[in-house]
């Protein structure tokens, strides 16, 4: 039985959590790790002096516990996965007997312990301008109050990007301005061949 965990990263709003989902739907035997389902309550995330809640750092998330559902998926990928319908016929015979883990989150390789897991890495990155635009028409609990895009969402997104390019090789950029289905596509094609290679 081979497996693979694939990171899905990338800037707030830059369309992880679309992406990821697209896959599953193309993947047999895959399940979705989301990052945000492992925020810490808002009681417990620091603020700034600017009175702004500190959610864009490691600390803001309950990490060891996302380390502990991808390894508990590692070691028992049949009793995790979902299967789902495979549209991609010329994967099929491939993909039967893998089982794929997404992980998808904003702060994916910023976490040293997570560092070993990756079959593949890709980070999805928008303009500045588009990821603002995104952003304002998304509902969050608690809301954006007024500034906190530009005073902590987006400085801290370059603040960990600059972080991550330091310390982690073998990232594939994806343009999350592209459609959906083209970024799907270079995914499915990269794990045939990443299959190709373990088989």
């Amino acid at each position: 039985m081979k497996t693979l965990v694939i990171g899905i990263g990338g800037v707030t709003n830059g369309g992880k959590t679309t992406l990821a989902r697209r896959l599953k739907k193309q993947l047999p035997n895959c399940t979705i790790i989301s990052q945000d389902d492992f925020f810490k309550s808002q009681s417990e995330v620091a603020v700034d002096e600017h009175g702004f809640l500190q959610y864009d750092v490691l600390d803001a998330l309950y990490m060891e516990e996302m380390v502990a559902s991808i390894h508990s998926w590692m070691a028992n990928p049949k009793g995790c996965a979902l299967t789902s319908l495979n549209n991609m016929h010329d994967m099929q015979q491939e993909t039967d007997d893998c089982w794929v883990l997404i992980v998808e989150g904003f702060l994916l390789y910023n976490y040293r312990p997570l560092g070993d897991v990756w079959n593949k890495k890709y980070f999805l990155t928008i303009p500045y301008e588009e990821c603002k635009k995104r952003r304002s028409s998304r509902i969050y609990n608690p809301p954006d109050p007024p500034g906190y895009f530009d005073g902590h969402v987006w400085p801290m997104y370059l603040k960990n990007k600059r972080e991550m390019e330091e310390n982690e090789m073998d990232i594939v950029y994806l343009d999350g301005t592209k459609l959906q289905q083209d970024l799907c596509s270079r995914i499915c094609n990269d794990i045939a061949q990443e299959l190709k290679k373990t088989s």
